[in-house]
């Protein structure tokens, strides 16, 4: 087992997994964190605990210090410098006619770096953009072309269920979404109910999908024709949490049945 605490960057909501250095850490916490870009100013998520080496990707980086005051003001100039990085990267995109929509910037703490953020529908050539953004700076410019899920991560907003969207709250990774897991819970395939603010299918749709996997199993299937008790029927609907289904009978009509026994249970 090794300590472990993990923290997070607040302008790209990337999670860390780093070595404590000894120093006493609780969750809310601002500290300054070596990674391999530099030095990065973070918070702590989670505060130390014990995890197993199999688990982490070894060596640890490890967190330096604690956020001073020092590191504060180097923070707001650094955000105001990205801030003009990121109109000249507009400026000079335009010159050059490159299709480039930039989202955001940020500088490590240390200032060696600038990273820029950008979508386009398009392969982008930006080697010359970074020499011309380079040339000016005197530092290393990384470009990163993201796409609308990470755009609505960066950004945030509210999703329809009127919360903060989660990809901008505790979300760490996009995890694969399909039209099939809003099939299996019965939603309706209406874009403006099932996608997200970014236009692709909503995150949420993959929390509750293994549950609707399992608990149909004690459920015959929708439109499936099967003799029950009271005779030979087609399945209509099915009542997922409640376990139970409706069979249209013909001339007795619509009779509900109770599914199978889950966990010992009716």
């Amino acid at each position: 087992m090794i300590d472990v605490v993990v923290v997070s960057i607040p302008e790209t909501k990337n999670i860390y997994y780093l070595s404590p250095n000894s120093l006493e850490l609780k969750k809310g916490d601002e500290v300054v964190f070596e990674n391999d870009a530099g030095l990065f100013a973070g918070v702590v998520l989670k505060e130390t605990y014990s995890e197993k080496k199999n688990n982490l990707v070894l060596p640890l980086k490890k967190v330096v210090r604690f956020l001073g005051e020092t590191d504060k003001k180097t923070i707001q100039k650094n955000r105001n410098l990205a801030n003009k990085a990121l109109d000249d990267a507009k400026k000079y995109s335009n010159s050059l006619e490159l299709n480039m929509n930039f989202v955001d910037s940020y500088l490590n703490l240390d200032g060696s770096q600038i990273f820029l953020s950008f979508m386009s529908e398009d392969r982008v050539d930006f080697r010359d953009l970074v020499k011309k953004l380079a040339q000016k700076y005197k530092m290393r410019i990384e470009l990163r072309q993201i796409g609308v899920r990470d755009k609505a991560k960066k950004v945030g907003g509210l999703g329809p269920c009127g919360l903060f969207l989660c990809c901008n709250s505790f979300l760490t990774d996009f995890n694969s979404v399909s039209i099939n897991m809003a099939k299996n819970q019965m939603l309706a395939l209406n874009p403006t109910k099932i996608n997200g603010i970014c236009g692709r299918l909503l995150c949420c749709l993959g929390y509750e999908n293994d549950n609707y996997t399992e608990l149909k199993k004690s459920l015959p299937k929708l439109g499936l024709v099967m003799d029950t008790p009271e005779g030979m029927g087609k399945v209509v609907d099915i009542d997922v949490f409640g376990n139970t289904y409706s069979v249209d009978l013909g001339d007795k009509g619509i009779v509900k049945f109770p599914g199978e026994k889950r966990n010992g249970k009716n």
